[in-house]
């Protein structure tokens, strides 16, 4: 069962884990389990997602319950009206904070097919970043006699496909866990070291206008276990303990501007 972090007439909120499709993708033809289809049949009604989360992704994932609720959102997410929180586990040590100004292209997305004809000029991409926590780990990984990782939360000011990985790859710090835009013997470490298999990437807080009302809507979320696991294990629970949703019961968490 999905877990529903808000949910009014208009609106509902999920946490979608790691693994999970938000719909059928040609990419993953042997999929059969989709967020999507999932909420519908756990609450018994139609739903329209607004906006993407990869599959590897976990955290606030957000559906209309009609088309003309799902328009209106979908307009302020074009429009950049929608703030983005997301936490990040990188490799290496960033500095402690900045922006990145790099612009994305399709064509240079090996997931994306980008068809014959189609405008694939490069389109500006903005990701500002702050660095949370730095550890040093005594294994080795190619010439480095050591591996250094870090986690960094990310707001995203646009929304081009795949902007943060292919971002942090743009600076060499990329996420690890990810098996397109990353480097497979950092990912294998930390299958080895703690048992994990997943993108590193989570969106925590989206923030936005309600529909209809027009009324500020927060919506919060804890890192998902698998992914706090790792985090705690490389010594940052005092960063967790800081992020949204962590104070109370170490779950969700919704503004009180609205009904739950």
């Amino acid at each position: 069962m999905l877990d529903i972090l808000y949910r009014d007439e208009h609106l509902v909120a999920i946490h979608k884990p790691s693994g999970l499709l938000v719909h059928r993708s040609a990419l993953d033809a042997h999929e059969e389990r989709f967020a999507v289809q999932m909420l519908r049949d756990q609450i018994g009604r139609h739903v329209h997602p607004v906006h993407r989360l990869d599959k590897g992704t976990s955290g606030v994932l957000l559906f209309a319950l009609d088309r003309d609720s799902a328009a209106r959102l979908a307009s302020q997410f074009e429009s950049r009206q929608v703030g983005k929180r997301y936490l990040a586990i990188v490799r290496g040590h960033p500095p402690e904070g900045g922006l990145i100004d790099h612009a994305l292209s399709r064509r240079f997305d090996p997931v994306e097919h980008v068809p014959a004809g189609r405008d694939d000029t490069p389109q500006p991409a903005l990701t500002r970043y702050r660095r949370l926590g730095v550890v040093e780990l005594p294994h080795q990984v190619d010439r480095y006699p050591s591996s250094r990782y870090a986690l960094v939360e990310l707001e995203p000011e646009t929304g081009r496909r795949h902007q943060l990985r292919r971002h942090l790859k743009h600076i060499a710090h990329p996420i690890i866990g990810d098996s397109t835009f990353g480097k497979g013997k950092h990912n294998r470490l930390f299958q080895t070291l703690f048992g994990s298999d997943r993108l590193l990437l989570a969106c925590l807080r989206l923030e936005l206008c309600h529909p209809h009302t027009g009324r500020p809507l927060v919506l919060e979320t804890a890192p998902s276990a698998d992914f706090a696991a790792v985090a705690n294990a490389l010594g940052w629970h005092s960063a967790l303990a800081r992020l949204p949703g962590t104070a109370d019961t170490g779950h969700n968490a919704v503004s009180d501007l609205l009904p739950r």
